[in-house]
């Protein structure tokens, strides 16, 4: 393993991932995330109101629009708009806490009038700053409408910083990205993207986010991607889909070369980026993670000073998102790590260089002498350098040696290889598959995998001969084509050739695995009971949890979610979404649809008993329906990164006589996951 030493300190601009400290680690004292935003003046207020009014009649006018110009270019006006509006609606108006100083430039000491006064007077400085913001924002807006209308959006062509957006199709919210387009970028020519996912910021609103600058990390002839990731959850859940949602987007504005693509970040965004790595290892060409944390458990030992006494489930939970647990998964992605020497977020990377190094595997490590959190001036060229020779090279189209594991069909899939079915969620899963002979010799190792795929498999001839744990087949290839893909499944211990990835029956897939947190990476609709509960208890119980939830989804998520009365479900509704069902059979006429088809329901004995849990909609098996529960993290693992994991499984049993916290909707009397057919265990 290469590491790299240097003696200069160097300060750098990076997100900073606050140090909590142990004040954070108390359910019934937990501080505000996002912050309250700071007062602005009653006359500005209106003014931006008003102009707020006024680019949402622009915006209407361009939603009626049938042009496609104007639709692709839309969400690019709506950024502006929202970012205003939000601030308004939620007064957030986000600073970071003025630092005053307790003594003068002499060296005296103030009174705490001064103190007071000096305070107010930077809070008001920045309530003003906030405002100047908002005008500048609502400006950009109206400019880009009257550009739009034109069908002459000059943003769609322009160099350099360039805020954009995207309706996400999980809430319909318009999300922010921004991007630094080079000089020489040409639309003519495929062009290397960066994404950079930045650092924990617990005042960076949609306001403040449009305010990003280049950053440190600028290559001369790669877009950059800024993502704002759903604000400050390290790219989790919906934070994670943003990224996919985004180059999406990005890809219909720009030539992009897919096989070029990077990603980094740094503090919270190393994070995110050892996630990214490790669950989308055949998406990108380079990682650079810096600092951060890549695990849970220890971090939080080391970083929170937290004492973990989890529960079974919550353990495997930390699987989902434990980059440590599937650092395999690095085989095939060039990653360079990078620490300060005095940083305790150091221990991320030591983290991962222990677990590759359990994998026989090794990545450079650069630590910079001396340094804190933040980048040393002399590591970020030999970074560069790093990920300039892999993007140049670009990830390879089918590598011979594909290397794989996972505890979820959630990331089932590396380059040509392809997991379909899993023995048992929650324990690791393992494919080693090698291709030799042109691509028509293939043998596979795996472990705890039930049913698999050889994706687009390339070949120059019409034979595949594979050894899979042993057992030889020979496939003959449709004539003709020049990749095929070839399915196997596991029949009473013995591996099998299927005609197709498909299952009878229900059985857990990719996409439809659980826990309950899956449904919201899709597009879900919160459906409100409009009839009385069988309990007056649940029935407040049910209310309070809902509008917590919708409130908790805007905080943490940063949208508005799709929210429905029982009755006014539709068919297409039924089709397209994910249904979170709220109440009971008695005052919830979809949950009375589908009560008797679920593997566990309310019973009357046990009226205080409420069952949350995710199952495929009998109504429509491709997706799901969610009994009483949103994301189920709250809001005390809001406070630090590292607990922002899924705390409940499939389903749980909640005694709402003990009343909700900051971490349990009340008392968990009972929880598990259901088996691979999604029966209960």
């Amino acid at each position: 393993m290469r590491r790299f030493l240097f003696g200069i300190l160097f300060t750098a601009l990076a997100g900073i991932c606050y140090a909590d400290g142990p004040q954070d680690n108390q359910f019934d004292k937990v501080r505000p995330v996002p912050p309250p935003g700071v007062k602005i003046e009653d006359e500005a207020r209106k003014e931006l109101e008003s102009g707020v009014s006024a680019l949402q009649t622009e915006v209407d006018k361009l939603a009626q629009s049938t042009d496609a110009l104007v639709k692709l270019n839309l969400p690019d006006v709506q950024i502006y708009l929202n970012a205003v509006k939000y601030a308004l609606k939620y007064d957030e108006f986000l600073i970071n806490a003025p630092n005053i100083s307790p003594t003068t430039k002499s060296g005296e000491k103030k009174t705490k009038d001064q103190i007071e006064a000096e305070r107010k007077a930077a809070l008001e400085r920045a309530a003003k700053g906030q405002v100047d913001l908002a005008r500048k924002a609502l400006k950009n807006g109206l400019q880009r409408a009257k550009e739009l209308q034109d069908k002459k959006p000059s943003w769609s062509t322009a160099k350099g910083l360039v805020p954009r957006g995207y309706q996400s199709k999980i809430d319909e919210s318009v999300q922010p990205y921004v991007l630094v387009v080079p000089e020489s970028y040409d639309p003519k020519k495929p062009t290397r993207l960066d994404f950079w996912c930045h650092g924990r910021g617990e005042t960076l609103s949609e306001l403040n986010f449009l305010q990003t600058g280049k950053g440190q990390f600028t290559p001369p002839n790669a877009i950059v991607c800024h993502l704002y990731g759903r604000f400050c959850c390290a790219n989790k859940l919906a934070g994670e889909i943003d990224l996919l949602e985004a180059l999406a987007d990005i890809s219909k504005k720009y030539n992009i070369d897919s096989n070029r693509l990077v990603v980094r970040g740094f503090s919270m965004g190393g994070a995110s980026t050892w996630h990214f790595a490790v669950h989308y290892p055949s998406l990108f060409c380079a990682a650079a993670p810096g600092a951060g944390f890549s695990e849970t458990p220890e971090f939080l030992k080391v970083f929170q000073n937290e004492k973990i006494t989890p529960t079974d489930y919550e353990q495997k939970l930390w699987h989902m998102y434990n980059a440590t647990d599937t650092a395999l998964n690095l085989f095939n992605i060039p990653t360079i790590a990078y620490s300060g020497e005095i940083d305790s977020q150091k221990q991320a990377a030591d983290m991962m260089v222990k677990a590759l190094d359990k994998e026989g595997m090794q990545i450079p490590h650069i630590i910079g002498p001396k340094t804190g959190h933040s980048y040393h001036k002399d590591a970020i060229p030999l970074i560069n350098k790093f990920v300039d020779e892999a993007a140049e090279k670009g990830k390879p189209d089918m590598p011979e040696t594909v290397k794989f594991a996972t505890f979820t069909l959630r990331y089932n899939k590396s380059y040509w290889v392809q997991i379909d079915e899993l023995e048992q969620h929650w324990e690791q899963a393992r494919v080693i598959a090698n291709l030799k002979a042109m691509g028509t010799q293939c043998t596979i190792e795996t472990k705890n995998v039930a049913a698999l795929t050889l994706v687009d498999l390339k070949a120059e001839g019409t034979t595949l001969h594979v050894l899979i744990d042993g057992t030889p087949f020979q496939i003959e290839r449709v004539a003709g084509n020049k990749a095929d893909s070839f399915h196997f499944r596991k029949d009473k211990g013995a591996w099998k050739v299927v005609n197709s990835p498909e299952h009878s029956g229900l059985h857990k897939v990719h996409g439809l695995q659980g826990p309950i947190d899956d449904a919201f990476l899709d597009r879900f609709i919160l459906v409100k009971p409009t009839g009385k509960s069988a309990n007056a208890d649940v029935e407040k119980w049910v209310n309070e949890e809902m509008n917590r939830a919708i409130m908790q989804w805007r905080k943490v998520f940063r949208g508005e979610p799709l929210v429905k009365d029982d009755k006014d479900i539709t068919e297409a509704d039924i089709k397209s979404s994910n249904l979170i069902l709220w109440g009971d059979p008695q005052s919830n006429s979809v949950y009375a649809k589908i009560a008797d088809k679920l593997p566990i329901q309310p019973k009357a004995d046990a009226p205080k008993i409420v069952p949350l849990l995710i199952y495929p909609n009998p109504l429509n098996p491709k997706k799901y329906i969610v009994t009483n529960s949103g994301f189920t993290f709250r809001e005390y693992d809001a406070l630090n990164n590292a607990r922002q994991v899924p705390k409940l499984p499939d389903w749980a049993l909640v005694d709402i006589s003990t009343p909700p916290n900051g971490r349990y909707p009340g008392k968990v009397v009972e929880a598990g996951f259901f088996d691979e057919s999604w029966k209960k265990k």
